[in-house]
């Protein structure tokens, strides 16, 4: 399993390399049972069918010609669905903007919006909550959260 992924990873390496490809890389590769590997991969701009499909018949073409999983096996070539967690540093970037809960290694979830990413560190920005007297003041927080303290972060759809 591990010598087909790491085929598969070069494979899409290479493919990458490509004008119509040089911001897509690679998420993840999950084998499951039946034959059946998903393949996910992410764009920096947009990843639409067309793209997916090219990359599906791409990876297929190989791993026939090669035979290395076999006659009948199941290849599905998309990009991580909504609320599948971020894996990588460089899908923050993508998400700038969005709303996000980050699940940490300790203490409860944070969420707002996510203000910037680099290679240390995420920006949320709350909305907290202060009494003043008899009043609520809400407010904008920015809050760090450095990668090392992120278990998990999940882009949160809005429909606003």
């Amino acid at each position: 399993m591990k010598d087909i992924k790491d085929h598969v990873t070069g494979l899409l390496s290479e493919k990458f390399e490509e004008e119509n490809f040089e911001d897509f890389f690679l998420v993840d590769i999950k084998m499951k049972t039946n034959n059946r590997m998903e393949v996910f991969v992410e764009s920096d701009t947009t990843v639409n069918f067309k793209h997916l499909s090219k990359l599906n018949r791409y990876l297929q073409k190989h791993i026939d010609e090669a035979g290395w999983m076999g006659e009948k096996y199941t290849l599905d070539v998309s990009s991580p669905g909504v609320g599948q967690p971020l894996k990588l540093k460089r899908q923050y970037a993508k998400n700038i903007g969005r709303r996000v809960e980050v699940r940490l290694n300790e203490g409860k979830p944070e969420s707002g919006k996510l203000l910037s990413a680099d290679e240390q560190e995420i920006v949320i920005e709350q909305e907290q909550t202060r009494k003043e007297g008899k009043k609520k003041i809400k407010e904008l927080v920015k809050t760090s959260i450095p990668f090392d303290n992120i278990k998990q972060t999940i882009v949160k759809i809005s429909f606003n």
